[in-house]
């Protein structure tokens, strides 16, 4: 399995271009839809652009953390984070879309602000995941891209780009390989023919096929697998939330 390695200026650059995408798409809604319930359960779409906007600022804290060398977490605590998306969910849509434009413009500046030895500072995710500054702006793009999805306005997993769906699938799977406690599972890439297996066991029971986008779809838990083929029929492996 090959995942890329991170690159922050071109994951930095691809963020800004999706959230520019991101930015149109909620433009084009009538104010009324951002009340309306998004992909996610218990979230409208208001919820998910104030989240899109807020988790802008905290990545900034985790290039902040790397770059002064004192620990500074995406957020204070799981109740302020919640609290500050449900405060920014039923604003206008203006003042969502000039929050995104502003949060997104913040992080490049503290991208641009890193000193080349900065990325290789390591930062805490809020899951406990530790990982290298260098990552944090692809983080971001995945951000961006998969609450794309989940505002529920006619963007899908089948319009993600070609190198992002790539890579972010082989991103989920590189973390579920050898994963104790999941079914023993292959999976298969009909198009660039990849193979990946999950869970610890020797051979697996299932083999999962379809095309990336449909994998990504399945395994980020944003597609419900109907256009994915399991031999032998079964019903589809049930894997842990990202």
């Amino acid at each position: 399995m090959t995942v890329d390695r991170p690159d922050p200026e071109r994951d930095t650059a691809a963020a800004q271009e999706a959230t520019q995408s991101l930015i149109a798409a909620a433009t084009a809604l009538p104010e009324e839809a951002l009340a309306e319930p998004s992909r996610l359960p218990g979230w409208t779409r208001g919820h998910v652009l104030a989240h899109v906007a807020r988790n802008a600022d905290a990545l900034i804290n985790l290039l902040t953390w790397a770059r002064t060398g004192e620990e500074t977490p995406m957020y204070a605590s799981a109740e302020e984070r919640d609290n500050a998306i449900a405060a920014g969910a039923g604003r206008p849509l203006a003042e969502q879309v000039a929050d995104l434009r502003a949060s997104a413009e913040r992080f490049a500046e503290a991208v641009a602000g890193m000193p080349p030895p900065g990325w290789a500072g390591q930062v805490t995710m809020r899951s406990g995941r530790v990982i290298a500054a260098a990552e944090v702006p692809w983080r971001r793009l995945i951000e961006v891209r998969l609450h794309h999805v989940d505002l529920d306005a006619g963007y899908d997993c089948a319009d993600l780009p070609g190198d992002f769906a790539a890579r972010e699938l082989a991103h989920v799977l590189d973390g579920l390989t050898g994963h104790e406690g999941i079914a023993a599972v292959e999976l298969r890439d009909t198009g660039s023919g990849q193979v990946w297996k999950l869970g610890a066991a020797d051979e697996p029971d299932l083999v999962v096929a379809g095309t990336c986008h449909d994998l990504v779809g399945w395994v980020t838990g944003r597609g419900t697998g109907a256009d994915l083929s399991v031999t032998p029929d079964a019903p589809l492996p049930v894997l842990p939330p990202l």
